[in-house]
């Protein structure tokens, strides 16, 4: 592709050098830029599209890394990383040992907070803006972009609350996109966006206060009651209530998101304004882009797609086997169908873990609640009490945003709600703020709780429908990304015994003891030992709580090496809790190996990638049972073994 401007950009402060003309030009390489990478290197398409006018204002006018630019999420944030001296290295994005997907400090001072997760752009720039006042920087900028389906979390209102009680000049920008700008907006509030926005009205109006404090005419309160009455007239006159000014923050627009000349105007306008002010601005996901303008769930991240006919690459399934999800959502459907109190919850991804398929059929029964994961599980809770069953399907890493709610408002009252964990376990390219790994650990000293992982797509059916019909309290099943193992998955469900593993097959020299999906890594591994004439048994736990205890007391009876396999960090998991049970029993003969993910954050790569550098691939997993069977020491494990993250290198340091 030819770029006019951007090859020349390798630092923000290149774009100061530039007339607004030539920024747009900028505007327009970054948007052909980002079009031709993600078409090959998959990534969040719309959202970084549909923020591009606003990333090249942004660091045209402000001084960064000096002046703190905070993203939420991280979705909307290519641009930004284009921008910043990472323009040649993006095509690593996402991959092993490149660039993350989201901000990350570790990889660029330019990137001042780290992101993944939604809602926390506010609270965190907040921070950082009350440092800024105590340290006396006054020159110090402090800029927050969260986008309107980040808004639905509640932390975002908990930083919103807090703003105009604390010391600041936070800057907040909305990026809404939820959709298209309206052509025409209304006479009227055009002109308020102009005057509200005019560093000649704002003078005007900070001096007319600055006069009353000096006559003692006015005080801090009085100053925040004359506010409120003046956004409430504000509201009378545009016929619009305004939720942000109810927080006591200035609030400016809505206005065009890629008006590239009026978003440099407005901002330039507000920046030296004093108190927390919010500026809303419309954008449309994947602008520029006619296909992903048109459906904006799609391209959200769309995988590879041909850049001049829009039509995306789908990979066709060779085996024929479902993605767990998509199991979990044909089930679901099943199940309702056939009993009337089964309902669904997502907190905003029905597509991602295919409560679509509910939603399509009984609309009625299944709930988007949006990014606000602690409200699913309070609400499923309130479900649940009045007879309800709730599905309430959650991400696992999401999940640990919601814990106090699992304890306080479900485990305590023993509500029957059924936590579907998606994304269990390694997740690949969303690297550390996305890897489901925590589940099994921050789970388990919860009591009341069953929690459960299937090896396979029949045992999921087969946990669902034993949920429902054969248990009274909460229930957790927590499975992995992707496709399952199975060309048949459409198994016939029946009811299993809680806390009642399954041996898969014998062997006599040592027991590997295994939970999940990861359990057929585990038993290719024990397969290849096979060949080389060794034998170990495998069972598959099923359940890590309760846990079976008849089936431990059996295998340490008849072995003395015990191994357990895990997708989840290696403390806390099956790991810890076999060996509390050889502790509390005695079983001083047992020698106790664990595998899972080590104690660190895992990078981001392939499946394939992560796990061999956490040990739980097949073959690691080979190495380590060999290394550790009697009279067989395989030493080259050790050193394969020892996980090292590799980290993109830093960019060059730069102060002020």
């Amino acid at each position: 592709m030819i770029m006019k401007y951007l090859q020349e950009i390798n630092k923000p402060d290149d774009l100061k050098k530039l007339s607004i003309t030539q920024l747009q030009e900028v505007c327009s390489d970054l948007r052909e830029f980002i079009i031709d990478q993600l078409s090959l290197n998959p990534g969040h398409f719309g959202s970084s599209l549909g923020t591009i006018e606003l990333t090249v204002a942004l660091h045209y006018l402000y001084d960064t890394p000096y002046d703190r630019l905070v993203w939420d999420v991280g979705h909307q944030a290519y641009s930004h990383k284009i921008l910043t001296g990472r323009r040649d290295r993006f095509a690593t994005n996402r991959k092993l040992g490149g660039l993350s997907g989201f901000t990350n400090p570790q990889e660029s001072e330019y990137d001042t907070f780290a992101a993944g997760h939604a809602s926390t752009s506010i609270s965190a720039a907040l921070g950082m803006a009350v440092a800024a006042s105590l340290r006396k920087e006054e020159d110090r900028h402090v800029v927050a972009v969260i986008g309107d389906g980040s808004m639905t979390g509640g932390l975002a209102y908990e930083g919103l609350n807090n703003a105009c009680s604390q010391p600041n000049n936070l800057l907040i920008i909305l990026n809404d996109n939820n959709m298209s700008i309206d052509n025409n907006v209304g006479g009227l509030q055009d002109y308020l966006v102009k005057l509200t926005t005019s560093s000649k009205y704002n003078k005007v109006r900070h001096d007319v206060y600055q006069g009353f404090r000096r006559r003692n005419l006015i005080s801090e309160t009085d100053k925040n009651r004359v506010l409120r009455f003046s956004n409430s007239i504000k509201s009378l006159i545009t016929k619009e209530q305004n939720l942000f000014e109810g927080f006591n923050i200035r609030y400016f627009g809505p206005v065009d998101g890629h008006d590239l000349p009026g978003l440099i105007r407005i901002l330039s306008n507000i920046k030296e304004m004093k108190g927390p002010k919010l500026l809303h601005i419309k954008t449309v996901k994947g602008k520029g882009f006619e296909p992903a303008e048109r459906s904006a769930t799609v391209w959200h991240a769309p995988g590879m797609f041909n850049k001049v006919t829009g039509e995306r690459i789908v990979k066709k399934n060779l085996n024929q086997t479902q993605a767990y999800q998509d199991v979990f959502g044909h089930t679901l459907v099943e199940m309702a169908r056939e009993n009337k109190a089964i309902v669904g919850v997502t907190p905003a991804m029905p597509t991602g873990c295919s409560m679509i398929y509910l939603m399509h059929e009984l609309p009625e029964r299944a709930f988007d609640v949006g990014i606000a994961e602690a409200h699913a599980v309070t609400f499923s809770a309130g479900l649940a009490k009045e007879g309800m069953i709730p599905f309430c399907n959650i991400y696992s890493s999401f999940m640990q945003r919601a814990y106090d709610q699992v304890i306080h408002d479900v485990a305590l009252q023993k509500l029957k709600v059924i936590f579907c964990l998606d994304r269990a376990g390694l997740v690949g390219p969303d690297g550390p703020t996305h890897h489901g790994v925590f589940d099994l650990a921050y789970m388990r000293p919860i009591p009341n709780l069953v929690i459960s992982a299937p090896y396979n797509e029949h045992e999921l059916r087969n946990l669902m429908h034993t949920a429902v019909n054969g248990n009274d309290g909460p229930f957790v099943i927590r499975y992995p990304r992707g496709q399952g193992e199975l060309t048949d998955w459409h198994n016939e469900p029946e009811i299993v015994t809680i806390g009642k593993g399954r041996k898969l097959s014998e062997g006599k020299e040592a027991a590997l003891l295994s939970i999940g999906a990861i359990g057929n890594n585990g038993a290719k591994a024990i397969e290849q030992v096979k060949q080389k004439g060794f034998s170990v048994a495998h069972y598959d736990m099923v359940f890590l709580k309760p846990i079976d205890e008849e089936l431990l007391h059996e295998v340490c009876s008849r072995f003395n090496t015990v191994i357990t396999l895990e997708n989840g960090v290696v403390n806390g998991g099956l790991g810890s809790a076999v060996s509390e049970f050889l502790t509390d029993h005695h079983y001083s003969n047992v020698t106790l190996h664990r595998i899972g993910i080590p104690d660190t954050f895992v990078t981001h790569g392939t499946i394939n990638e992560l796990q061999r550098i956490t040990g739980i691939d097949v073959e690691s997993i080979r190495l380590q049972i060999e290394s550790w069977l009697p009279g067989n020491r395989n030493e080259d494990s050790t050193s394969r073994l020892t996980y090292q993250s590799p980290l993109p290198v830093e960019s060059e340091k730069r102060s002020k």
